[in-house]
């Protein structure tokens, strides 16, 4: 008795609020097979063709490329494209889209080449040893998006719904009249859906696979049940026709029981919904290798010579799809995109087929007549009734009027899937819809400005406690120099006597190399026996090197002979072209630190020291450091006036000396 009633649970099914029953219309297209367009002379491939931001180009005009090759590439919710057909890249511009605005978008404009060779293709046959990562992958690669209306990216549904799905609902409802892409798809391409399901199964490991259909296709339920027979993967459930019954809440609420909350999505309640296109299309990307580069469109309406369903490549413009049907253009035609209650009218034929368009209705004008004025509302409640998603239909309308952004927010605008069941009912002809889909726009649009306002400002924010980090960075750095500063000054304390006064004053620096020189030739000349006869040195090295105020006193050098050669006429050139940088003044010491100057006073000193014996003569008037050679002369000389031979006697020896004098 417990599984019988378990059983029986199982079986059931719910209903949802509100509802109407159109008529359904779809004899038009429903029993003629599906058919080949031929490819036309140019394909308008839109960038983006699902709900998500557009991907970033692969190709550019003058490219070759294939069919199913990747125009675009994106990761997460933005999609690829792929080529339709093989051919030629014309151009990547702006081109009006399949839209209520009208407004251009980026696409890429192919012309064929009339080979449709594929790319190189890589299926996965046996996806019963793939892993989830691997058949996701493969999914989104293939550009899938939801194909029954949202757009919605596939591999990011299911990415989401991969941990914790109790149910998994594959929608073939199609609730909507006219429409019959789905309800074709059914017919012929069955056992290719349940294997679709079965790779979703592998996937996801829900607990129930539910297949929801309408009981308005008898056709494709047999078909259906014949299959899962043979490949027992889930459980075909058919529920009464009533619109909108295909509905994402709706079906849910039909074959689960459950709603969904307010503002969430049926994953909200572990549910995951796809529709029988979508899963098709997932068979052909996983065991076939394919993209999504075509798609099933209705072609229907009394406007047309030959409706049905037929396989449309994605960039096909509607003008090549209504001429292939035999379009009949009225003197003002009339062509919708979707259904006659949620589609909308198209600003012109020249836009392209894309991964969300099922139908395109050419109605005559006997079909459907032109709106009716609209008047004031009576609150007669009809769209209330009529409402599915149980909302107050008056009152959204109320505030869509008075531009009541935040009334129409709490009255939970948004939960309305604008199926258009209240326009429908409505005898005072208002296109409620319109006023709701306007309304969203509007709030859509104040809460991006929201957002980027509270986007700048965060980022002003940040900009100005960056800049505060970096004047709290250079302080610190400040404050670091100046604590090397005083323990550099502390160190320069710690230094000897000498080093400190050679570090405090340049002259004093230069002023103790002479000094030291001066010690260092007297202490020679006492060895020799010869006192000093050099003017002391004056301390102020301050000096000039000019040629009016120098005195180069140089001797002639004894010859061979005893006589005296006289001395070159460059030798006090070349005497003072050693002279120290220091001593000669070409530079202020002022301009040099301390330690430049006890550089140049120590080389000063190695000339020094190396040197032969040396005299100290003075040099007359300025304080000009010359190089001096001299000779002595023997005593008396000065007495007698004349010269005498001072060469040594025999056994002897006198050497002459050569002193470096320094005044």
């Amino acid at each position: 008795m417990f599984n019988l009633l378990s059983a029986l649970r199982k079986q059931r099914l719910w209903d949802f609020p509100g509802g109407i029953h159109p008529p359904e219309m779809k004899s038009q297209s429903s029993n003629v097979p599906l058919r080949s367009v031929p490819l036309p002379d140019k394909l308008i491939i839109p960038l983006k063709q699902h709900l998500g931001p557009e991907g970033e180009l692969r190709v550019a005009p003058g490219d070759n490329v294939l069919r199913g090759q990747p125009l675009t590439a994106g990761s997460g919710r933005t999609l690829p494209v792929h080529a339709p057909t093989s051919g030629t890249i014309a151009a990547i511009t702006p081109h009006r889209t399949a839209h209520p605005s009208g407004l251009a978008e980026l696409c890429v404009i192919l012309l064929p080449d009339g080979k449709d060779q594929w790319v190189a293709l890589k299926p996965l046959v046996d996806f019963q040893h793939s892993s989830s990562a691997q058949l996701l992958s493969r999914i989104h690669e293939s550009g899938i998006a939801g194909l029954g209306g949202a757009g919605f990216p596939t591999a990011a549904k299911l990415g989401g719904g991969e941990h914790g799905v109790e149910t998994l609902i594959i929608n073939g409802a199609e609730c909507e009249p006219y429409i019959t892409a789905d309800d074709r798809l059914m017919r012929e391409h069955a056992r290719d859906i349940v294997t679709g399901m079965a790779i979703l199964h592998h996937m996801l490991r829900p607990r129930r696979l539910l297949l929801g259909i309408e009981d308005n296709k008898p056709a494709a339920i047999a078909v259906l049940k014949d299959a899962l027979c043979e490949h027992p993967t889930g459980e075909l459930r058919v529920i009464p026709t009533k619109y909108p019954s295909g509905g994402a809440k709706q079906l849910t609420k039909i074959l689960t029981g459950k709603e969904v909350p307010v503002g969430q999505h049926s994953a909200a309640i572990g549910v995951v919904m796809l529709n029988v296109g979508t899963v098709y299309a997932i068979k052909r990307a996983v065991v076939d290798g394919e993209a999504l580069t075509e798609r099933v469109v209705t072609l229907t309406g009394e406007a047309l010579a030959r409706p049905g369903n037929v396989w449309a490549r994605l960039g096909t413009p509607v003008s090549h799809l209504l001429a292939h049907a035999g379009f009949m253009p009225a003197a003002e035609p009339t062509v919708i995109m979707g259904g006659p209650l949620m589609g909308f009218t198209l600003p012109a034929l020249d836009v392209p087929v894309v991964k969300i368009s099922n139908c395109l209705l050419a109605p005559s004008v006997q079909e459907l007549a032109p709106a009716e004025p609209e008047q004031s509302c009576i609150r007669c409640s009809r769209c209330a009734d009529a409402c599915p998603a149980s909302l107050l239909p008056q009152q959204l309308y109320w505030f869509s009027r008075g531009q009541e952004h935040d009334k129409a927010r709490q009255h939970h605008l948004f939960d309305c899937i604008e199926c258009g069941a209240c326009a429908y009912v409505c005898p005072s002809n208002i296109p409620l819809v319109h006023y709701y889909r306007q309304q969203k726009a509007e709030i859509r649009a104040l809460d991006d400005d929201a957002r980027r306002a509270a986007m700048a400002k965060a980022r002003y924010e940040a900009k100005l406690a960056r800049r505060e980090r970096e004047k709290q960075q250079r302080l610190a750095h400040h404050q670091q120099a100046a604590v090397k500063l005083d323990d550099a000054a502390a160190a320069a304390t710690s230094l000897p006597d000498n080093t400190a006064s050679m570090a405090s004053s340049p002259q004093a620096a230069v002023a103790a190399a002479i000094a030291r020189v001066k010690a260092r030739r007297q202490a020679v000349q006492e060895a020799a026996g010869h006192p000093s006869q050099a003017t002391p040195a004056s301390p102020s090295v301050g000096v000039r090197e000019e040629s009016d105020n120098v005195t180069n006193a140089a001797t002639s050098p004894i010859a061979s002979d005893g006589t005296l050669t006289p001395a070159p006429d460059n030798l006090g050139t070349e005497a003072s072209r050693t002279v120290s940088p220091v001593a000669s003044g070409n530079r202020d010491m002022n301009d040099i630190g301390p330690r430049k100057a006890a550089q140049e006073s120590t080389v000063l000193i190695d000339r020094v020291d190396a040197a032969p014996d040396c005299d100290e003569n003075a040099a007359s008037g300025d304080n000009v450091i010359t190089l001096v050679t001299t000779t002595p002369r023997p005593e008396g000389n000065a007495a007698g006036g004349q010269r005498r031979d001072h060469r040594p006697a025999e056994g002897g020896t006198e050497p002459s000396r050569r002193d470096h004098n320094f005044v």
